[in-house]
């Protein structure tokens, strides 16, 4: 019986966890990277071979490639805060395109055809006219932000490769996706755990905002790796998937169900310090492409996911 191998970069960030469980569950052996000095998750830590990795080392790329030799890779190592990326641009791009060059590199030197998912986002879009509901891969890219521009590059680099080298990539433009764990640089589990707080008694019974008239298209995580696993085992080489659930929810929407689950009275105020300097109105993806390749379609409730994340802040502070 042969035995699929993945590589997971960034195994121990939000997404690899979710990533890495779903493929140990489907009989794939997972290896990992990580940062050094940081640490991986009890519960899947033992069956997952990691190894420090920084993806601006090519050397260091190159070696874990040679030693781990996986049919997949899943290239989830990024910066991806857009709000991060107005801070520090530098940092952004220098991770997100010169790490995912880096990765490149090395598996081209490797001799290997190995398979590799490259993740974008749906910030690639930017700002979509009015008129269009939903946007699908032939929508055009007009980047917002600097992380955009990071991954929209990213692209265009991948390309590169797949028609100089003739390499195995897929790309994914994924749209929001939340879940428990995730970070609190981002705006559902930002609320949730500040929520949290305000019921343990930890702060004020204040909630400071930004827009709450965005609209994102939120997925669970859990609901997110499916589709990546689908993707990599069903995608065409060259091609570009949307990943999300083509239905869209005003922030405003997400926190009330949030203060809705919690029997504190809140105050919400407005902060112009978390207003970003240019802000996309709609986000909606068109999955079309997705589901007639797998027919994948998301399993979780948005109510589900969202009481999931606010109980994961009342554990875990």
């Amino acid at each position: 019986m042969i035995i699929l191998r993945a590589l997971i970069t960034g195994v121990n960030g939000f997404v690899g966890i979710y990533l890495s469980e779903y493929l140990i569950k489907n009989g794939i052996e997972v290896w990992g990277t990580k940062l050094p000095h940081t640490s991986m998750p009890h519960q899947i830590s033992s069956k997952i071979i990691v190894r420090d990795m920084d993806i601006i080392n090519k050397e260091n790329i190159f070696e874990i490639i040679k030693e781990c030799m996986p049919d997949y890779i899943f290239h989830l190592a990024a910066q991806s805060s857009v709000a991060l990326s107005w801070e520090n641009p530098q940092l952004t791009i220098n991770i997100n395109v010169n790490g995912t060059l880096n990765l490149l590199d090395a598996v081209r030197k490797s001799n290997k055809n190995i398979r590799i998912l490259l993740i974008g986002s749906s910030e690639e879009y930017g700002i979509v006219k009015s008129e269009i509901i939903s946007i699908d891969e032939d929508y055009p890219l007009n980047p917002t932000n600097p992380y955009a521009v990071s991954k929209m590059v990213q692209e265009y680099f991948a390309l590169q490769y797949i028609n100089a080298y003739k390499m195995d990539i897929i790309m994914v433009r994924a749209f929001n996706h939340i879940g428990p764990g995730q970070a609190p640089t981002f705006v559902v589990p930002d609320f949730a755990k500040k929520i949290a707080q305000i019921e343990k008694g930890l702060i004020e019974p204040v909630l400071f905002v930004g827009n709450l008239e965005a609209e994102r298209d939120f997925t669970d995580v859990r609901d997110i790796v499916r589709a990546y696993f689908d993707i990599i085992t069903a995608g065409k080489s060259g091609q570009v998937y949307n990943v999300g659930s083509n239905k869209t929810y005003k922030i405003s929407y997400i926190l009330d169900l949030l203060l809705s689950m919690s029997n504190k009275k809140i105050i919400v105020k407005s902060d112009p310090s978390k207003m970003r300097p240019l802000d996309v109105p709609v986000i909606r993806c068109d999955n079309k492409k997705l589901v007639k390749l797998t027919s994948w379609s998301p399993q979780y409730k948005i109510e589900d996911t969202i009481k999931d994340v606010l109980n994961y802040w009342r554990i875990n502070i």
